[in-house]
């Protein structure tokens, strides 16, 4: 008899896809967090495996900051066509235009952290009890505390000293009234597992993670792009370089990596011989020591 091995990224696959049915057996009402990115795109992709040949049984849930890559809206919608998903948007500017949220001003001004809000009232309106996000543990040392079944209370707000222990794979999806849980089903993947199963799969994805000519300036080491939502000071000038999107968020956050990537193959030897952590482009990371975790406490993705 011949001996039976799976290759990790199908040991991956196979743990994220169990997480997934576990979601659906598990909640009444769950919902896929969509951005555009590369995880959330791996995760719709998986979801699409672990319920083929039926469609996705929940909603993809997009929190819209208004200061999206054109290059992300296009895709999004063409993937929401292609596997006839429901789509429902949280606007982080109809949070803005009802006083739920104020706008930051400045050179410095960012949409990333009002998604909060936004998501939470999303949560609360549509009456979700379990929101799916690809967040992985080696992205960032808060994400690493969090727990595949991540615990949100009445107020959707999350205390890392106060999560469920998860032994083996038996995961304990049980909550109170007004409470939701976070379901992080790539947890255990790297950003190279990520790619390495995009190639695999042979993922489509949008043109901005890959090499492409695009006006940016530099502020605080990081080389953002040139967009109507993007101030500019009076000493920064714009220049025209060869970049890619690492991760993607918020236009005013994302840093761009100049890049020569062409291919998935090429993205994934960058991967290798970069020592640049994945969000050391992430301005919104650099705010404070505990950025993330402080915006994780109050309900943040």
């Amino acid at each position: 008899m011949s001996e039976y091995k799976l290759t990790h990224l199908k040991e991956l696959e196979a743990e994220s896809i169990y997480i997934l049915r576990e979601v659906a057996a598990q909640f009444e009402k769950p919902a896929l967090l969509f951005s555009g990115g590369k995880d959330s795109i791996v995760l719709t992709h998986l979801a699409y495996k672990a319920f083929y040949p039926a469609k996705l049984p929940f909603p993809l849930l997009h929190i819209d900051t208004g200061h999206n890559f054109s290059e992300t809206i296009e895709y999004r919608d063409a993937l929401v066509e292609r596997l006839g998903a429901t789509l429902i948007i949280g606007s982080v500017q109809e949070s803005i235009d009802k006083g739920r949220v104020k706008e930051e001003t400045g050179y410095d001004a960012s949409r990333n952290k009002l998604q909060t809000t936004t998501l939470l009232d999303t949560i609360e309106e549509y009456k979700f009890d379990a929101a799916i996000g690809g967040a992985r543990r080696d992205e960032e040392k808060a994400r690493a505390k969090e727990r595949i079944f991540s615990h949100r209370d009445e107020f959707g707000q999350w205390n890392p000293k106060n999560q469920r222990p998860e032994l083996w794979n038996i995961f304990n999806g049980h909550k109170n009234m007004g409470e939701h849980f976070r379901i992080f089903p790539i947890s255990n993947w790297t950003e190279m597992d990520v790619w390495q199963y995009i190639l695999q799969e042979n993922i489509v994805m949008p043109s901005i993670y890959f090499t492409h000519e695009r006006p940016v300036f530099k502020r605080n080491g990081q080389w953002l792009a040139v967009e109507p939502c993007m101030k500019l000071r009076p000493t920064e000038t714009v220049e025209i370089r060869n970049v890619r999107c690492r991760t993607i968020g918020d236009i005013s956050c994302t840093g761009l990596t100049l890049s020569q990537a062409h291919t998935l193959e090429d993205i994934i030897e960058e991967i290798a011989a970069t020592r640049v952590t994945e969000r050391g482009s992430r301005a919104d990371d650099k705010r404070s020591e505990t950025a993330m975790e402080d915006r994780k406490k109050s309900g943040y993705f």
